[in-house]
């Protein structure tokens, strides 16, 4: 069989490099896998990137059906979790940073839902006028994520953040915090007495007119910018948040084996404007 024409979101050799010694070993009894993980991989990448159902795979990578049992698989052993540990530690330090970060930026993005979502687990955010699940997520001050939650959209920030800021205590030396004015109040208290973490709210200034670029806070909004270009992110079809924030974490995890392998953020095409004449 001639090998099949690349995809955008295919692995580089550089990239696949990278995560191949993080997989679990095959337990498939001395039975040598069927398709080749890197394609499994490459499979994954290309729902989250393009945006298609599981079903709508091109008949060029391997079965839906195979390449979603490893995802499920995977995610059962943890492997989305430790590839971004470890990606963003080899990220961090090509930068010079320290191994682990100190700090970290929290924010939260409310999505649409589709008709998929359960009643369930999705909910209605009255300030954006968004029926769907909210997203919480912390980064370090680079913008390499950290942990996401996904929660139903009707979660108030302050509360909807406990899960997520209790899981990078858990994972990460992380107990500085920013946030935006909408984590303000009891839960600053509650982070400082409980985590032994201190909640900063970065305010914009009272005489602030229009757009402006807030610090700190603009390296958690530009990741979730990042993340919402992945097609599959840009509305919630899950039926389980679970895997929403596996397919969130996939994505991180193409953006750092990109950042890695360039030794620089990846940066959008330029849009070009043409003048008819």
């Amino acid at each position: 069989m001639s090998a099949r024409r690349g995809y955008p979101s295919d692995l580089t050799d550089a990239q696949w490099s990278l995560i191949e010694p993080l997989l679990p070993e095959p337990n498939t009894d001395g039975r040598r896998e069927k398709h080749p993980r890197r394609e499994i991989v490459n499979a994954i990448l290309y729902v989250v990137r393009s945006g298609c159902p599981w079903r709508y795979l091109p008949a060029d990578l391997p079965p839906w059906q195979t390449v979603y049992w490893y995802f499920t698989r995977w995610e059962e052993a943890g492997v989305t979790e430790k590839l971004l540990t470890t990606l963003r530690i080899k990220a961090r330090v090509q930068q010079g940073r320290q191994p682990e970060p100190s700090a970290g930026i929290i924010d939260s993005q409310s999505v649409k839902g589709a008709d998929t979502v359960g009643r369930d687990s999705r909910g209605y955010d009255a300030g954006k006028k968004i029926n769907g699940r909210k997203r919480f997520i912390i980064t370090d001050t680079l913008g390499l994520l950290v942990t996401v939650t996904v929660l139903a959209a009707s979660w108030q920030d302050r509360d909807g953040a406990k899960t997520a800021l209790l899981s990078a205590y858990m994972v990460t030396p992380i107990r500085h915090v920013f946030a935006d004015q909408g984590f303000a109040g009891r839960l600053v208290d509650w982070t400082r007495d409980t985590l032994r973490t201190t909640l900063e709210i970065v305010r914009k200034p009272a005489d602030q007119r229009g757009f402006a670029v807030h610090p700190r806070r603009w390296v958690v909004e530009r990741t979730l910018a990042w993340l919402t270009a992945c097609r599959r992110l840009a509305r919630d079809y899950e039926r389980q948040p679970a895997v929403s924030a596996a397919l969130i974490r996939w994505a991180a995890i193409a953006g750092m084996t990109r950042r890695i392998t360039h030794g620089q953020p990846a940066r959008r095409q330029a849009r070009r404007t043409f003048t008819w004449t």
